[in-house]
């Protein structure tokens, strides 16, 4: 009888053990917000950081908290620009599509930016002055440690201050 139940428990354990994979995986899944498709993206308007005709995700945390890590993505329009401007917290930019200019200084210069396709990758330090410019509808993702700010070079370029 002692026997029986030793291996009665054994076998509910092991059951058990084996299970917890899919639990966890089930477990995973049914919140649904830690992974997207891109039809499930939650695109809203961009915050009045930058000028209006850009959409906005956030996929992970809060890029306007105190700390922590964010990921968001900014989905722009053809000719879509964002004037000289820097960031006290590193940024790191993943074209997902589209083609995404990027510049360097303190004048929206056009003949100095550099053409980010589809699939490049670039990290600014922190103070570094950039601007940039969508050609075609763009997709970026940008991760880092929040919180994501931006300080335009020319306040009167700061979008914010137009209300």
């Amino acid at each position: 009888m002692k026997r029986y139940l030793i291996l009665t428990v054994a076998a509910v354990g092991l059951l058990a053990w084996v299970g917890q994979p899919f639990s966890t995986a089930a477990n995973i899944h049914s919140r649904g917000t830690n992974a997207f498709t891109p039809d499930t993206i939650p695109w809203g308007p961009a915050p009045p950081v930058v000028r209006p005709g850009a959409q906005f995700a956030v996929l992970e945390g809060d890029p306007t908290a105190s700390s922590g890590d964010f990921t968001i993505r900014l989905k722009m329009p053809d000719g879509f620009r964002i004037a000289p401007h820097w960031h006290p917290q590193r940024e790191n930019v993943t074209i997902i599509s589209g083609t995404f200019k990027v510049g360097m200084g303190d004048e929206f210069e056009p003949n100095r930016m550099k053409a980010f396709t589809a699939g490049s990758f670039a990290f600014l330090d922190p103070d570094m002055h950039h601007f940039a410019m969508a050609c075609g509808e763009t997709i970026v993702q940008v991760h880092g440690q929040s919180p994501l700010q931006f300080n335009y070079v020319n306040p009167d370029d700061d979008p914010n201050r137009k209300k």
